[in-house]
């Protein structure tokens, strides 16, 4: 849904003598996200950067809209929060909002999920494709002025295996298997197969099922059940031709292990969008490795991401405001929303 993108005064704002919610802002540059101009005809729009102003802004807040997922700020300013009924956090995952005096709270944190789905399946699909045409040393020959003929890989029939069966990896799956690849997922739960998932595994059952796949995608929240999920067992377990894939969180994975593993031919290749330490030093091994595919962070970013964003809260401040049942409201105790893991 769009909310006005021409800036014109929505017909549902709200008007100058009705009572104007608090919203406070948690962002990452003192002057906020580009599209906060946006917000101001629905509420008293506070804009903070750091626990300093966000301290300052918190008494009388009613609304906390986080668009720095890697803030640590909330959790410092917390005690200030003394009129909170609402927190949404403008990305999938929510791993830094997830502290105790939050969890333990009865305040209802939703999320982004949604709006990064098809965008993160894109990129996958790409990487996967990249992989199996030896993209990179196209590029790279392309470079040198070489022609060199060498046969590539097919990617109908092989098999992909998405650790994290929700939204998100849903789509991916959906998208793999529209190319004629084989999918199953892993989720908390074991779930019968569907339209997408030729079948969903168990978690405690994710060993059992690694060597069978080509490509692994970690698609999964960070929580403390996925905190180094990937370590140097999972890869030891996986197939010496797979490729790893994670477009999830940096933490799942133990970087050190990953390393070991492509250096020492374990696995074939690796396609990181995420990482535990953001952004990657220069000097790290990973930038050098010819078997590696890296970005920024930047998977689920699609050109006009900010303005979705936006509009998915001003579509859930409505609810809000009304008083109907919030979406993608986070189950605080799992660390997602229902239909993200």
């Amino acid at each position: 849904m769009s909310h006005n993108p021409d800036h014109t005064r929505p017909e549902n704002a709200v008007e100058a003598d009705e009572p104007r919610p608090r919203i406070t802002v948690l962002s990452d540059t003192a002057e906020g996200p580009a599209s906060i101009e946006r917000l101001r005809d629905y509420g008293d729009i506070r804009v903070t950067h750091d626990e300093t102003s966000l301290r300052e802004a918190l008494p009388g807040s009613e609304i906390l809209l986080v668009t720095d997922f890697r803030t640590e700020a909330l959790e410092a300013a917390w005690p200030a929060a003394d009129s909170l009924r609402w927190v949404h956090a403008a990305s999938a995952g929510v791993d830094q909002l997830m502290f105790d005096a939050l969890v333990d709270s009865d305040i209802p944190v939703t999320n982004a999920q949604g709006i990064f789905d098809r965008s993160i399946a894109e990129y996958v699909l790409g990487a996967i494709l990249m992989f199996a045409k030896d993209t990179r040393a196209n590029i790279a020959y392309q470079q040198q002025r070489r022609w060199v003929h060498r046969d590539t890989e097919s990617i109908f029939g092989k098999r992909v295996l998405v650790a994290g069966a929700g939204s998100i990896g849903r789509e991916i799956g959906r998208l793999c298997k529209a190319v004629g690849m084989d999918v199953t997922g892993i989720a908390r739960r074991a779930r019968d197969g569907d339209e997408v998932f030729s079948a969903v595994h168990a978690a405690d059952d994710i060993d059992a099922h690694l060597p069978d796949a080509d490509y692994v995608v970690v698609a999964a929240p960070l929580t403390e059940a996925t905190e180094h999920w990937f370590d140097a067992r999972r890869f030891a377990a996986m197939a010496k031709h797979a490729r790893f894939i994670n477009i999830g969180r940096g933490p799942i994975v133990v970087t050190d292990d990953l390393v070991d593993a492509l250096v020492n031919q374990q696995i074939a290749g690796a396609a990181l969008d995420v990482f535990e330490q953001e952004p990657l030093p220069a000097e790290h091994a990973l930038w050098g490795m010819g078997n590696v595919l890296m970005s920024a962070h930047m998977a689920g970013d699609f050109i006009g991401w900010r303005d979705a964003l936006i509009d998915q809260f001003l579509d859930n401040l409505e609810r809000w405001q009304r008083g109907d049942t919030l979406f993608n409201e986070v189950s605080k105790h799992h660390g997602y929303a229902p239909g993200s893991a």
